[in-house]
C-alpha cells in the first residue's frame, strides 16, 4: 500500500495548522458561523443534529493495522469509543468537541491520514473495489490508479470549487463491486488487444434524480487515463450549471447537453491538455505501483481448514457466507461483517477496530479494507489461519455470518444523527435484521441486498438495492418509500417505485410480506430476489405489498 513522502507529511502538517488557527479564530469569536463554515468543510468537519462530524478519508478503503489502532485511539480519546464507516469508504466520528478536532487532524497525520475533501464541492475521497488486489476475477489492481487519482485531486487548484461535489470510482474486475455507473466518473478495467485499460463511464449518481451513468469511451489506454480524467472534469466545471444546486451535478449536465455534446468537448479538451502531462504522470504512476506490490504469500497446508469446515457447522456457515476466492488458490478474502443482527449497520467500537488490527497484522499481511457496503476486509488471508481468526472474531462480535443476506443491510445514520435527515434509518435496519434472524429465514432467502436511505439524498444508496428503502417526512410524520429492482453492478438498474410509502410501523411487516412472496415465486432455491424480480417483474410483488388494494379489486 501507499506510504506518505516527507512532502506528504510536510504537506499535512502544514494544512493542519492552518486549521487549527481558523478553529481558534472560531472559538475567540473572531470567525461567524458562516465565515467559519467553508473552511471547516474543506477539512471534513459537518455540524449535525447534535455534535460537529469529523468524516475522516480512507483512500480506496485500504488502511494498515497501525492506522486502524490510530482510528480506535481516536474513538477512545475525542469520540464516544466508536466510529461508522461509511458507503464512501470513509469513518466518521459523531461527537468530538470542536477544540479537540486539529488535534484528530494531527494524530491521523502521524499515520499519513486526513480528512481533506470529504465534504464540499470537490473531488471526493476516491473509492474502488475493497477486494481489489486480491480477487480471483480481477485484471488488475486497480489501486495504484485510484492513489494517482487522489494526489492529482487533492487540492487541485482548478477543481476546488465544483458546481457540485464529485465522485470517482474504480474497480479492476468485471464483476462491478464499486457501483461505477452510481458515480460522476466510474472507471471500469477492461482489456483490448491483450492491453489493460478502461471503460470510462460518466454521468451516474443517485440522490433526488438517480441515473446510471453512460459510457463515454469503451476503452480509454491507461497512459491515457490522468489527462483524460483531467478533460472530462474541466468540461463539468465550465459547463455545469451554478444556477440551481439540485441540477448542478454531472448527471444533469450530461442529461440537459447529451452525451455525444460531453463527448467532442471532453475530446477536444483531451487533445488540447494530453501534450502538458508528457508521460510525467506515467513515471508518477510507475513510482506508486512499487508500493502496490503483493504481500510475499506464505506456503503452508490447508488440511485444518479443511477439517475444521467439515467438523464446525458455526465455522462452515461463515465460511460460506463471509469468504470470497482469492487469486491464490490456498488464500481466502475475509469480510467481517459490521452487521451483527440488532447492531447499527457500519458501527465498530474501539476494540473492535484493535481487535481488527491485530489480526491483520497477525494474519493477514497487515492489510485491511473498508468496503462500500460498511464491512471490513482482509484481502489476504491464508487458509490455515481461518479457524484462529473465525475464533478471534467471535469473541469481539464480529463472526456474524450474513455477508450479501438480506440482514447485511446499508443504511445512512438517519434522523438520529444527520442534520438533513427526514426519517430514522438505523432503527428500521436493526427491525428488519432481528425480524428475519427471529423467522429463521436469512440463509433460505439467499442473496439479496436491501439498502436504507432516510432523505432524498441517498446516502444508503437505495436506488440500487434489490430493495430499497427511502424514508421521508410526510406532514411531520415517518413515511416509507420501497423501490424493487435496482442493481448496483455492471448490470446497473435504478429501482421502481413500488407504490405509496409505508409509516414507521408498517415498513418492517411490508418487508416481510414481500419476502414471502418471494420465496413463494421463485422457480428454485437458487433464484436470487433480484431475478425473480426480473423474470416477473413488479405486479406480483406489488400485489404481496398492498394486499388491501388486491381485496378492494376483487
Amino acid at each position: 500500500m501507499y506510504h506518505y513522502s516527507d512532502f506528504d507529511r510536510d504537506f499535512l502538517r502544514e494544512r493542519n495548522a492552518q486549521f487549527r488557527a481558523q478553529v481558534e479564530r472560531r472559538i475567540d469569536g473572531s470567525l461567524t458561523e458562516d465565515e467559519f463554515k467553508p473552511l471547516r468543510l474543506m477539512n471534513g468537519l459537518y455540524l449535525q443534529l447534535h455534535a460537529y462530524m469529523l468524516r475522516v478519508a480512507i483512500p480506496y478503503g485500504t488502511l494498515n493495522s497501525m492506522q486502524m489502532t490510530t482510528l480506535a485511539d481516536i474513538a477512545d480519546k475525542w469520540d464516544k469509543g466508536y466510529g461508522h464507516f461509511t458507503t464512501r469508504q470513509n469513518i466518521q466520528y459523531n461527537w468530538p468537541k470542536l477544540r479537540d478536532v486539529p488535534d484528530m487532524l494531527d494524530a491521523l497525520g502521524e499515520v499519513g491520514m486526513h480528512a481533506i475533501q470529504t465534504s464540499g464541492n470537490t473531488i471526493r475521497n476516491v473509492t474502488a473495489d475493497h477486494f481489489a488486489g486480491a480477487a480471483a476475477d480481477e485484471i488488475e489492481d486497480p489501486r495504484p490508479v485510484a492513489e494517482l487519482l487522489r494526489q492529482w485531486s487533492t487540492d487541485h487548484p482548478e477543481f476546488q470549487f465544483l458546481p457540485r461535489k464529485f465522485k470517482i470510482a474504480v474497480t479492476g474486475a468485471p464483476n462491478d463491486r464499486a457501483v461505477t455507473k452510481a458515480h460522476d466518473i466510474g472507471l471500469r478495467m477492461v482489456t483490448k488487444d491483450g492491453d489493460a485499460g478502461f471503460e470510462v463511464i460518466v454521468g451516474g449518481g443517485l440522490g433526488r434524480t438517480p441515473m446510471v451513468g453512460k459510457t463515454l469511451r469503451e476503452f480509454l489506454p491507461k497512459a491515457d487515463l490522468l489527462p483524460y480524467v483531467e478533460a472530462i472534469v474541466s468540461v463539468y466545471n465550465l459547463l455545469g450549471r451554478r444556477d440551481n444546486k439540485y441540477k448542478a451535478r454531472i448527471k444533469i449536465t450530461v442529461h440537459e447537453n447529451g452525451l455525444e455534446t460531453i463527448r467532442d468537448l471532453v475530446e477536444d479538451r483531451f487533445v488540447l491538455i494530453q501534450p502538458e502531462f508528457s508521460g510525467v504522470d506515467q513515471d508518477w504512476l510507475a513510482k506508486i505501483e512499487a508500493q502496490f506490490k503483493a504481500p510475499e504469500f506464505i506456503e503452508s497446508s490447508v488440511a485444518q481448514f479443511k477439517a475444521t469446515y467439515h467438523e464446525d457447522p458455526v465455522f462452515r456457515s461463515w465460511a460460506d457466507t463471509n469468504l470470497t476466492a482469492h487469486r491464490n488458490p490456498d488464500y481466502a478474502i475475509v469480510s467481517i461483517s459490521l452487521k451483527a443482527q440488532g447492531q447499527t449497520p457500519g458501527d465498530a467500537t474501539s476494540d473492535q477496530m484493535r481487535e481488527m488490527a491485530k489480526i491483520a497484522q497477525e494474519y493477514g499481511h497487515d492489510e485491511l479494507r473498508i468496503s462500500h457496503e460498511q464491512n471490513v476486509i482482509l484481502p489476504h488471508v491464508h487458509k490455515s489461519h481461518l479457524p484462529a481468526i473465525h475464533a478471534r472474531l467471535k469473541e469481539h462480535g464480529l463472526a456474524t455470518a450474513n455477508i450479501g443476506l438480506i440482514s447485511d443491510i446499508i443504511a445512512c445514520p438517519g434522523m438520529d444523527y444527520c442534520a438533513l435527515a427526514t426519517a430514522r434509518s438505523i432503527p428500521v435496519a436493526q427491525q428488519i435484521a432481528t425480524r428475519f434472524d427471529e423467522l429463521k429465514l436469512e440463509h433460505d432467502i439467499g442473496a439479496l441486498k436491501i439498502k436504507i436511505s432516510g432523505c432524498i439524498n441517498a446516502c444508503g444508496h437505495h436506488h440500487v438495492g434489490h430493495i430499497g428503502i427511502l424514508g421521508l417526512d410526510r406532514a411531520g410524520v415517518e413515511n416509507y418509500q420501497i423501490t424493487l429492482g435496482g442493481d448496483g453492478t455492471e448490470t446497473a438498474a435504478i429501482g421502481e417505485r413500488a407504490g405509496p410509502g409505508f409509516a414507521y410501523d408498517e415498513i418492517v411487516p411490508a418487508i416481510e410480506r414481500l419476502i414471502y412472496a418471494y420465496l413463494d415465486l421463485r422457480e428454485d432455491p437458487d433464484e436470487t430476489f433480484l431475478q425473480t424480480y426480473r423474470r416477473l417483474g413488479l405486479a406480483p410483488f406489488k400485489a404481496a405489498l398492498y394486499p388491501e388494494v388486491k381485496a378492494n379489486a376483487a
